[in-house]
């Protein structure tokens, strides 16, 4: 029979939607055997493993005292992969009914006809009181802080427990702090290509 060879892509844009204000845009790692599952229930209409939530934290990185940031490798191996230290996340499935703003966390898939891709668009929004106790002001000299991101993920959704699904991709950045003055979007692509080269199997 013939087989198709899949590639997955993924990119996120962090940045304040008033200000225009860039903090981070660069590629992600995928977790490829969880990514694979998701794949897999989806298309087999199983209910479980979709993009469901977005997980933000703290501990991608490590700053000496002159301020040289090291950067840990994001996690896409083992099944029970997870942030290095997750402090908050969002429901961003507009169709959940946990999902308390679907118009601004949600998900949207984009395809051009003729094109052997498909694009699906994570977007969150870190409105200006969320987290609910989060600093005044984005001027924290500790860079440990818990609402001073430094890494995030996609996780899928399992069995109505929310926090509890498969880390799907992973991301490192250097930090970036969520204060009460400042909103954060995340826009978060993730392409996925059919390769045309087919080759026969079996």
């Amino acid at each position: 029979m013939n087989s198709i060879e899949l590639k997955i892509e993924g990119h996120i844009k962090i940045f304040n939607p008033e200000s225009g204000e860039i903090f981070v845009d660069k590629s992600n790692a995928i977790h490829y055997e969880n990514f694979s599952e998701a794949l897999a229930y989806s298309i087999a209409n199983k209910g479980q493993n979709y993009i469901y939530e977005m997980h933000f934290g703290n501990g991608g990185t490590s700053i000496d005292p002159t301020g040289v940031i090291t950067y840990l490798p994001p996690n896409s191996t083992q099944q029970n992969a997870a942030l290095y230290n997750q402090t908050y996340y969002k429901i961003v499935d507009n169709t959940s009914v946990l999902n308390l703003d679907p118009l601004r966390n949600t998900q949207s898939v984009y395809h051009i006809p003729g094109t052997t891709y498909t694009d699906i668009l994570v977007s969150c929004l870190l409105d200006y009181g969320e987290p609910s106790d989060q600093a005044a002001f984005d001027n924290s000299q500790n860079l440990n802080g818990e609402y001073v991101f430094d890494e995030l993920g996609l996780f899928g959704y399992l069995n109505g427990q929310p926090g509890a699904g498969p880390l799907l991709t992973h991301v490192i950045f250097h930090p970036v702090q969520k204060s009460l003055n400042r909103l954060i979007q995340v826009d978060y692509t993730v392409r996925i290509s059919a390769l045309t080269n087919l080759s026969s199997i079996g």
